[in-house]
């Protein structure tokens, strides 16, 4: 974009107001980001004021993939149903043409309408947890659980299961995000992606967390089954991933300069087995389907991934990835002592290990 964001009366942001900014208050619905800011963010921090967002275009390009350029969180979907509801100005005027092209320098308005709040239901679902305390707890997620109810998965979720057990969540009260409601969620894990993922229980917590998560203190490690055996013993990824342009319900590296995000994994190889490979991974960032989006772009997809995998069966039934979010390391927001935690391997993934080994043979 050629200027910041504006009001709609052409007033920059005041960023101040927003705490997403403050590195004391950090309560950004995306911890992983890692500057600017995106609408999501923007309609959480402060919706009576933040509802209309102005700019002015940089180049030529049809609206609504422009629009969706510009916040990879929504999709070009959502900005055509906005253009056909007329919450779309370009130059003062409606533009109801999802079809419809923009220039550089064309200014454009857009209203995002305010959603109503989603009914979340307490669900007696049993959790493993693998630590609690009145501040946080850090649930072991199985694999085909969601985090947290959005559409087409409006209950049954990890958020349903908490509220059963913790009664209530920080950030309840908050109306959806383009008919997602996230209350508690510091990070999320893939559906079919199993292990350690962390709740705030209260505001303190939501706050310090995600913020955690921001400055790269907390620290998430992976264990993953690849196809393949990379050449070296370890290696970072560091390629920019944005929606996939074509694919909106995919992830793709995308350059930044059109609306890829910095992601950087680290892996090292924990054991070769043939022609498959252990690997741990360390997140830098936390973009969604991350790892899994750079391990395919090494050439190396992860086992049983329906999405970026290879598709080759092996001879073991696998609910979706081998991707387990394996230690979770972070500070207590109260006392800053740093917890440990550890999600034991699920049973799918022990047994495809046991598969390889047999397979691979014995190492001399």
């Amino acid at each position: 974009m050629s200027e910041p964001w504006t009001d709609e009366k052409d007033r920059p942001l005041d960023l101040s107001r927003n705490p997403a900014r403050n590195p004391a208050r950090d309560p950004s619905l995306d911890p992983s980001a890692e500057s600017g800011m995106d609408l999501t963010e923007l309609e959480a921090a402060d919706e009576s004021n933040l509802a209309t967002y102005a700019c002015t275009a940089d180049r030529s390009e049809r609206l609504d993939r422009f629009l969706a350029a510009q916040w990879p969180n929504l999709s070009r979907s959502r900005f055509q149903k906005l253009i056909e509801a007329g919450q779309v100005q370009v130059n003062d005027a409606p533009c109801t043409n999802k079809h419809g092209e923009v220039k550089s320098g064309d200014r454009i308005v857009v209203t995002i309408p305010p959603d109503r709040p989603l009914s979340l239901e307490p669900q007696a679902i049993p959790l493993d947890i693998l630590y609690e305390d009145s501040q946080v707890i850090v649930i072991n997620k199985p694999a085909g659980m969601v985090v947290h109810p959005a559409p087409g998965h409006p209950d049954g979720t990890m958020v349903n299961a908490l509220l059963a057990h913790c009664k209530t969540l920080p950030g309840m009260e908050m109306p959806s995000i383009n008919g997602v409601q996230r209350p508690g969620v510091v990070h999320r894990l893939d559906r079919d992606t199993t292990g350690a993922i962390m709740f705030a229980k209260t505001d303190l917590a939501n706050q310090h967390l995600q913020a955690q998560l921001r400055y790269k203190v907390a620290q998430r490690t992976y264990l993953g089954i690849v196809y393949g055996a990379p050449r070296d013993d370890r290696g970072v990824v560091d390629l920019p991933i944005g929606r996939h342009p074509v694919d909106r319900k995919k992830q793709a590296i995308v350059p930044v300069e059109k609306g890829g995000r910095k992601a950087i994994t680290h892996w090292f190889i924990e054991e070769r087995l043939g022609n498959y490979t252990l690997i741990r991974f360390e997140l830098q960032t936390g973009r969604t389907h991350q790892i899994r989006v750079h391990s395919a772009e090494l050439g190396h997809p992860i086992v049983g991934d329906p999405v970026y995998g290879s598709g080759r069966s092996i001879g073991v039934n696998l609910p979706g990835q081998a991707l387990h979010a394996w230690k979770l390391r972070f500070q207590h927001p109260l006392n800053y002592e740093w917890i440990d935690t550890e999600a034991p391997l699920p049973e799918h993934f022990q047994t495809l290990l046991e598969v390889l080994r047999r397979r691979s043979g014995p190492v001399f």
